[in-house]
């Protein structure tokens, strides 16, 4: 006859290893959401408007601390509070995630070219700072590979007031957004464009972007795909890889 004192121990132990498990999963689960929330979080690259800097395919993280926490820092965009804590202002040449104004939803990706008191325009496609045009240097073409086909756009080195210096791609002046009105950017807003300038929808069609509105700062490219290998082809993931974009710093 088995000892009842044994079969109590046993039943025990498979509650306890069950218990366990759960608690392991929810602390998982916790630190997860707490990381996502306030550290980094994950981002992955599904249009052309940032290249040359980003491509479709890379995946980044966003670090959430930069410029402080508002609600479209939490999961959801919860209304847990208003405006930003521990908020600062983000800086000349970031590159920043943030919701769209319109629907307070949708991701946007951009950089930051005008802070609070800027006035901005494009002129003959040449940004314009408070009435200066930046630097601008000619780097050659870029090989933009995309769906199959190359193609050759040129592309320059631009130079911020701050002394930011980032590349963008330029086709022509001549295109719809190459010349446009003075913006002057309003207290508690910034104004953010593409570095693929004949290729954004930024702030020169989508208006000033509400500092609440930021998620965080791009910092770092951790993986990256061309997207010559379908989900299923598991022997072509190797060779889809852009190895010489891992843990590429995003400047």
């Amino acid at each position: 006859m088995q000892d009842p004192l044994a079969i109590s121990e046993k039943s025990e132990k498979k509650a306890g290893g069950f218990g366990d498990t759960v608690r392991t999963l929810v602390y998982a689960l916790l630190i997860a959401l707490g990381v996502r929330t306030l550290l980094f979080e994950p981002f992955n690259i599904p249009s052309g408007s940032m290249k040359p800097t980003l491509l479709v395919g890379d995946y980044l993280f966003v670090s959430k601390f930069s410029y402080g926490y508002s609600r479209y820092s939490l999961p959801f965009g919860l209304p847990l509070m208003d405006g930003r804590l521990f908020g600062s202002l983000p800086e000349r040449g970031d590159v920043v995630v943030f919701k769209l104004p319109s629907d307070n939803s949708t991701d946007y990706i951009k950089r930051v070219v005008g802070l609070p008191g800027d006035r901005i325009q494009v002129v003959d496609g040449i940004l314009h700072v408070n009435g200066q045009p930046v630097k601008v240097e000619s780097l050659g073409m870029f090989e933009d590979e995309e769906r199959g086909r190359t193609a050759e756009i040129p592309m320059f080195q631009e130079t911020l007031p701050d002394g930011v210096q980032h590349r963008i791609l330029e086709m022509s002046n001549s295109g719809a957004f190459d010349d446009t009105q003075v913006f002057e950017v309003p207290p508690d807003h910034f104004f953010a464009m593409g570095d693929n300038r004949d290729n954004s929808q930024d702030s020169r069609v989508i208006g000033f972007i509400p500092v609440e509105n930021l998620i965080g700062r791009a910092e770092i490219i951790f993986f990256s795909v061309d997207g010559s290998a379908r989900f299923w082809e598991v022997w072509r993931w190797p060779f889809a890889i852009r190895y010489d974009r891992l843990f590429r710093p995003i400047r």
